[in-house]
This record gives structure tokens, sequence and C-alpha cells, in this order.
């Protein structure tokens, strides 16, 4: 894959006559901090030269910003087995399974998603900084959104802030969830820490606002097959939130017990899409149940979204 660390804008006429600093916030949606880092850098030209920010840009002029620098990365690469199913120069999707952190979460700590994306990135001949833009628990398999530059993620968080970015997840529920008429509902319950657990969150007045939204996909007398989508994306919202009601996720040993069927939370991220900051074109990725989900389901005899 080819790394340019140039993109270009050409001016519309809904932006001529502007001067490119108003272009540059606008259109382009680079912060104050941004541009003040591409000015001293040299990493702004317009028409291939370098402007002033009070130029007045015409239209078809072409403004060029250097947002995909080349980074050392923080970690070392390691190789391990990854899927991606969607990658640009600017963002990739990773499908990451349980059982391990995206991060490190202590000093030396090997074997991370990160580490597996860094080898990766090496082997396309590009370096940089991992930066995910959401988050996923060590034992929650599935899609995952990645920015490669400080810009990239700047612009996909603004999509997650604004709630334009849509996350839907699996979830597998103790007992049958028969509250909603309709076989959907939404939990709006705030969220904060556990004061007497420093891993565990807590439904809470003082916390933050937590919205999770979701509909029943199966359900018998011993479980429920709940397919969730993120308002918000506070610590572990799922599985608070569904404990919370007094069906906690199966395998889920900080908010329920343990299960002999399967050895962690039973949640899958499933789906991920936004609408590409610089293509201007939605996209949706989708990721199947792993294989410990697919045998829970069955030992459950719960069917799954297409069975019948």
């Amino acid at each position: 894959m080819q790394h340019n660390k140039w993109i270009t804008c050409t001016i519309t006429g809904e932006w001529h006559n502007r001067t490119v600093e108003e272009v540059l916030k606008g259109p382009l949606l680079l912060s104050n901090r941004m541009i003040n880092r591409l000015t001293r850098s040299r990493g702004i030209r317009l028409n291939r030269q370098m402007p002033f920010l009070k130029r007045v840009v015409k239209e078809g002029d072409r403004l060029q910003v250097a947002v995909r620098p080349r980074e050392r990365a923080d970690l070392e690469p390691e190789p391990m087995p990854l899927e991606v199913p969607y990658e640009d120069e600017d963002w990739m999707v990773v499908d990451k399974p349980a059982g391990i952190n995206v991060h490190p979460v202590h000093s030396g700590e090997g074997g991370t998603l990160a580490h597996g994306i860094v080898h990766r990135w090496k082997e396309q001949g590009w370096e940089g900084k991992v930066r995910p833009v959401h988050r996923l628990d060590r034992h929650t398999s599935g899609l995952l959104v990645v920015a490669k530059s400080a810009y990239a993620h700047q612009l996909m968080d603004r999509q997650l802030r604004e709630k334009r970015l849509k996350r839907v997840y699996y979830a597998f529920l103790e007992g049958s969830l028969t509250q909603a008429p309709a076989a959907e509902g939404t939990i709006d319950a705030a969220i904060d820490r556990d004061p007497d657990h420093p891993l565990r969150r807590q439904v809470s007045p003082a916390g933050d606002p937590a919205v999770t939204h979701y509909r029943v996909l199966a359900r018998n007398q011993k479980a429920t097959l709940v397919q969730v989508e993120l308002e918000t994306g506070r610590t572990h919202q799922i599985r608070v939130h569904f404990s919370h009601l007094g069906f906690p996720l199966f395998g889920d040993g900080l908010y329920g017990s343990t299960s002999p069927l399967i050895s962690r939370q039973a949640l899958h991220a499933c789906e991920v899409g936004f609408h590409h900051p610089l293509r201007g074109e939605p996209v949706t990725v989708h990721s199947p149940l792993p294989k410990d989900l697919t045998r829970l389901a069955k030992e459950l005899k719960l069917p799954l979204p297409g069975e019948k």
C-alpha cells in the first residue's frame, strides 16, 4: 500500500474568495493546534506554493496539507495473524480476537493488537503510532477502527462524539429478556466507577450518561441473544447495563458469573459503519461470530441471525 503524506482539497465554488485558514478549518476540519504545527513544518501548499493563512483562494485552486507524517512507532513490531476487512491510507478496521489487549496496559507488555498492527505496517513500508478510535475489552472480540495519523484520528473521533460512528454487537445474556413487548428497547442509565472494586463500573446517577439500544434476536427459558447498538461508549457499558437489568452476559465473571460453556464474556463487535471523511462515501464492515460464540449458541439452542 502506497502512503502519501499529502492530501489534496480542490476549492469549490462554496469556498471561493475564502482564506486558506478558513478552508483548513472548514472542509478539512483542522484544529488550530494542527494548523500551527503544519505552518511550522511547511506542511501547507496552495497550488504547490507555501501560502499565508490569510491568502484568498479561488475556485479550482488545489490546497494540500501534509497530515500523514511518518512517525516513529512507540511499540516493537510483533508478527501475528490479523484479520483486516478494511484498510486505506488513513484508517483500518481490525477484527480483534478475544483474549488480547488492544494496547499494553503496563510497561513491557507484549502480544497486544497494537504490536501486531505495527508489524503489519512495517511490512507495508509504513511506520506510525496505533490510534484506536474506540475501545474493545480484552475478552471482547470483533471490529475496531484504528486511525493511522493524528489527523485521521481527529476526523473519526468527531464522528464518534457526534454519534455518527455506528457500533453494533452481539451479546448472549443469561435468562430470558422479556421486558420489551416489541422485543427491543433502550437502556438509559449513567455509569460510574464502583468504589468497592478497582476494575468494575456500576449504574449510578452520579456517573457519565450511557445509552444502549438493543433488539432481541432469539431467546428461550435460559438465554437471550441480543443485537446491541451503542449510542455512547462508556467502559464496560454493555456488560454493566445488562447486568443492571439482571441479565449478565454469559461468561462474565466480573458482572455475573463464569460459565462452563465459554471462557470469556459472550460479546462480539459484529459491525462498524462510518461516513468516510475524505471520500464522502459510507463504509460498513461486518464480522461473523467467532467459533466459541457459534458453539455457545448451539449449546444454548439459540438460532443465529439468518438461521431458521
